[in-house]
């Protein structure tokens, strides 16, 4: 393993790198926050001072993605794996019979489908798969259900490195998107969903707390089966507090939600995020020896997929950009290759470190 006096770039994909600053304000106020003598981690989740930041965390959120009020926010636990059970069990039944479509254009939204297959019909309405999940079907391809619950996309699939450029039209029938590796990269229109969610450990901060926008006429409505920690209408009702809530993630997300207001907000975000990605898109495409085979209408502003055409120059690369500081930077086991998840945090000159080392590494190949 190797061993650094100094911060790394670290293009890992969730758990994911961090703002500096945050982690900074975190470790001073780690031993005593806001004068209480103890650590955020050590007060009650019920107490007026975590009420306060957990109020704070909800309406920077709010602020920064346009969260309109007949919409609520609830910050759970689970992951964005825990919500795929959870979504058809609170909208499958607005159906006559359970059912729900899928537009599948990679494993996450694979995933999905299976999970939703416990609990009703999942038909899949568009898929990918023989494209090898490398571009996005056509919206007038698309078989939608007349009598289906919701649509279910993923707006960002970090495994494969495939971006929805903006929310499809489903019509009346609540859109679902997972946006757990773009949330907060670009301006999202929220009423363009019934529900949207995210894992934090991608694009926001520690891994712990999963973020859940659900239009509140889409509530009180779960299946009898339902755990009463998935019903999203008794976590409403709780304050997303039925259990313990994951407190120092909460606290670390809501630090991150005031960096990007001080940075300048979402539109900052996205006008940086298409910096970086066409500085790494834009190498690759004219390399002889890295390419991306994403459609390039599709292609994800945060997790950049590329592969080396010899792959026998894999290994020495990831040993020679580790050794570098640019690290985890080995595609996901499922998709081979390299990735490069270049969000919020990721500096600019991250990115371009990045491109010269690569070029550096293809010069001397």
């Amino acid at each position: 393993m190797m061993s650094f006096d100094r911060r790394i770039y670290n293009f890992a994909a969730g758990p994911a790198t961090l703002p500096e600053e945050v982690l900074q304000q975190a470790k001073d106020e780690l031993l005593n926050w806001q004068g209480l003598g103890t650590s955020v981690m050590e007060i009650s989740h019920r107490s007026r001072e975590f009420m306060a930041v957990y109020e704070e965390t909800l309406a920077d959120l709010r602020e920064l993605m346009q969260i309109p009020n007949n919409y609520e926010v609830l910050l759970l636990q689970g992951g964005g794996i825990g919500q795929n059970a959870a979504i058809p069990m609170n909208l499958m039944p607005l159906a006559k019979k359970p059912k729900a479509d899928f537009v599948v254009t990679g494993i996450w939204s694979e995933k999905s489908v299976k999970e939703a297959q416990k609990y009703g019909q999942a038909h899949i309405a568009a898929t990918s798969v023989e494209e090898e999940f490398r571009t996005i079907p056509e919206r007038n391809t698309w078989q939608l259900s007349d009598d289906a619950a919701y649509v279910h996309i993923c707006a960002n699939e970090t495994i494969g490195g495939v971006e929805f450029p903006e929310f499809p039209s489903v019509g009346s029938i609540p859109l679902v998107a997972d946006i757990s590796s773009n949330i907060l990269s670009k301006r999202m229109n929220v009423n363009q969903c019934g529900v949207l969610f995210a894992g934090a450990q991608k694009n926001i901060g520690p891994a712990g707390v999963t973020i859940v926008i659900v239009r509140k006429d889409l509530m009180g409505h779960a299946m009898p089966i339902t755990p009463s920690i998935w019903d999203w209408a008794k976590e409403a009702s709780n304050q997303s507090m039925f259990n313990t809530p994951p407190t120092f993630p909460i606290y670390v997300s809501g630090l991150v939600f005031k960096w990007i207001k001080r940075q300048g907000g979402v539109l900052e975000m996205e006008r940086r995020s298409q910096i970086k990605s066409k500085l790494l898109y834009d190498f690759i495409d004219q390399s002889s020896l890295y390419e991306n085979s994403v459609s390039r209408q599709c292609r994800s502003r945060t997790n950049v997929t590329f592969f080396l055409k010899d792959e026998s120059l894999n290994a020495a690369f990831l040993e020679k950009s580790s050794a570098a500081g640019l690290v985890a930077l080995r595609g996901h086991k499922a998709a081979g290759g390299m990735r490069a998840s270049i969000y919020n945090a990721m500096p600019i000159v991250g990115v371009e470190t990045l491109v010269e080392f690569m070029r550096d590494f293809e010069r001397r190949a």
